[in-house]
């Protein structure tokens, strides 16, 4: 089937998140290094931001490096930043109008990496044409606490009231405020658990799972992915016939 003629362009989920796993495997299993892996990785992820560009995808978050990858064996992880930072090619964001923008702990980063990233989201910041988001030494957990650590602050300096502490004030006390929550979340290489990614955020987003490694997930497979959740229901909590009655009136 060919999913790239399938797809309804005007059905397209405006906010994608992925986790990319299987890059180590994509390579054990051609009897290379874990290190390239992470490179078809990379080319994998410049190529994706072209296709979900064109396909008219508004937020792309890809889950890069969570807080837990800093138990990897230090050389790898040292690969990784390394990559990471080669990585970060404005002239793509130039080229395509797209904005960087980078979630999570950057206290942890290399200076030298920090410091890339974070000259490239000033710089590309006015862009429109769409949101690419890492998200870098990240871990929801992580970002939950320090959300609930910032609202209970300004409880206790008298600048919030308990009352005030509703769903739409952690919203915007997430690193994620910026943008909407996903519509669908991907994840490749065959896991299917969250990984302590959005938690908070997916709680009404689609989730589709595959078995195709990271490297391998190309602009056919988005499209399937982008099929698929165009053949749910998305209900809310509330009936199906609700929403079709719903999509009716519309």
């Amino acid at each position: 089937m060919n999913y790239i003629e399938k797809i309804d362009m005007e059905r397209v989920p405006q906010h994608i998140a992925i986790i990319m796993d299987g890059n180590g495997r994509w390579a054990q299993l051609r009897g290379k290094e874990r290190q390239e892996g992470h490179q078809a990785g990379a080319v994998a992820v410049r190529q994706l931001v072209e296709d979900a560009l064109k396909l008219g995808v508004k937020y792309l978050t890809l889950y890069t490096f969570s807080t837990e990858n800093w138990k990897r064996p230090i050389a790898e992880v040292a690969a990784l930043m390394a990559l990471l930072f080669e990585s970060v090619e404005e002239e793509l964001f130039v080229k395509h109008n797209v904005a960087f923008r980078i979630i999570g702990d950057m206290s942890k980063l290399p200076d030298n990496v920090r410091d890339r990233l974070n000259g490239c989201v000033e710089r590309t910041a006015n862009n429109n044409a769409m949101t690419l988001v890492l998200a870098l030494s990240y871990s929801s957990k992580w970002e939950i606490t320090e959300a609930v650590r910032s609202i209970a602050s300004k409880v206790k300096d008298g600048n919030m009231e308990l009352a005030d502490i509703t769903d739409e004030a952690i919203d915007n006390a997430l690193a994620t405020s910026f943008m909407p929550d996903p519509d669908l979340l991907i994840r490749t290489g065959k896991e299917q658990r969250l990984s302590n990614f959005l938690l908070w955020q997916l709680a009404y987003a689609e989730f589709y799972f595959t078995e195709v490694l990271w490297p391998d997930f190309n602009k056919e497979e988005l499209c399937k992915a982008i099929y698929e959740y165009q053949c749910r229901q998305r209900r809310y909590g509330l009936t199906g016939e609700q929403v079709t009655n719903d999509e009716k009136t519309l």
